[in-house]
């Protein structure tokens, strides 16, 4: 029996539908055209009041990290003793950083950093109970096309392992292209024999840049966002350019998820990417991998942007919180 669809629910696919197909405005939605003059006027983010946020700039691109703001005395006591390089375990301090989540965003591989990931981000602190998460503004295509997303996701990566985190309590989560780059990131850290994260969160993730899934074709015009019209975001190919778009560092879906770790993949019923999700979680659990899919009825491309104004973008959010808590218990267990 399927689920039903909540009002609020229905109107937020409703809005999305239009605000992506209203003549003279959609065309510029679906083209980045609008969120990137938006960007430009947006607002500087109001941080809520419990958690500090900080920009740190490396060579090709900058992060914010958010943290509870006992959180912050924590990590300047580690950096401190680690200069002091502190001998003997019983001065090293047993107070470990709590853990964090490195937020990878959508926006197909054009669209930047902007307050709707930053508003996520300080959800994902608040369904795990504390962790640090860490956004980053990667270099996105026309002007930087594929490696350059990776390699900022990687540089990030390496960023979390140099300050000391631990890796049973460090996640990958994105949404949508950045979901796609989760998975990217994940294959290449395996494939390098590099420390792999606890867990990974993708939301409504891009997986498959060759558009090759079955539901490109059935959920063509019932998707509220891309469907309808091939000008949209999901048919440019300036992102992976003379790279072939089959590569799994590009497709993940071509990948192989032997060694990968606990997934929860989130997708919405309508979605053209919804084969992106199911095809990804299948081929991850033949490989062994402990997967938890959830497609939403009646759902949307990243309806969890919704954060917490209608029912199912709420209950998403819950279910980020119970895999991460459940991850974090698991470490906790083994220490």
């Amino acid at each position: 029996m399927a689920e039903k669809v909540s009002i609020r629910g229905r109107t937020a696919r409703r809005m999305v539908r239009i605000a992506n197909h209203f003549p003279g405005i959609g065309a510029k939605a679906q083209s980045g055209e609008l969120r990137r003059k938006l960007n430009e006027r947006e607002k500087k983010w109001d941080c809520p009041g419990h958690l500090n946020h900080s920009v740190i700039e490396l060579q090709n691109f900058t992060m914010e990290l958010i943290s509870e703001k006992q959180n912050q005395q924590l990590q300047q006591d580690r950096i401190q003793s680690k200069r002091e390089e502190l001998k003997q375990s019983a001065q090293k301090e047993e107070r470990r950083l709590p853990g964090i989540i490195l937020q990878l965003h959508g926006g197909g591989y054009y669209g930047r950093l902007h307050n709707t990931y930053r508003d996520m981000a300080a959800l994902y602190n608040e369904v795990s109970k504390g962790l640090d998460v860490l956004t980053i503004d990667y270099r996105v295509a026309p002007e930087y096309p594929f490696p350059a997303a990776l390699e900022d996701a990687v540089a990030a990566y390496r960023w979390i392992l140099e300050k000391g985190y631990d890796m049973a309590r460090t996640f990958v989560a994105g949404d949508s292209a950045g979901g796609g780059l989760a998975l990217a990131l994940c294959l290449y850290l395996r494939d390098r024999g590099l420390p792999m994260p606890a867990g990974i969160v993708t939301m409504s993730a891009w997986t498959d840049l060759t558009k090759s899934g079955e539901s490109y074709a059935e959920n063509f015009d019932v998707d509220p966002m891309f469907g309808g019209s091939t000008d949209t975001l999901v048919y440019k190919e300036g992102y992976y350019g003379s790279w072939n778009p089959e590569y799994p560092y590009i497709s993940p879906i071509n990948g192989d998820f032997q060694g990968f770790p606990p997934m929860l993949m989130q997708v919405g019923e309508y979605e053209m990417l919804l084969s992106d999700t199911l095809k990804v979680a299948k081929k991850a659990r033949e490989a062994g991998v402990l997967v938890k899919e959830h497609m939403y009825r009646g759902m949307f491309h990243v309806f969890q942007m919704g954060l917490i104004l209608y029912p199912e973008a709420r209950e998403a959010w819950v279910e980020v919180g119970r895999f991460l808590r459940s991850l974090l218990k698991r470490a906790e267990n083994l220490d």
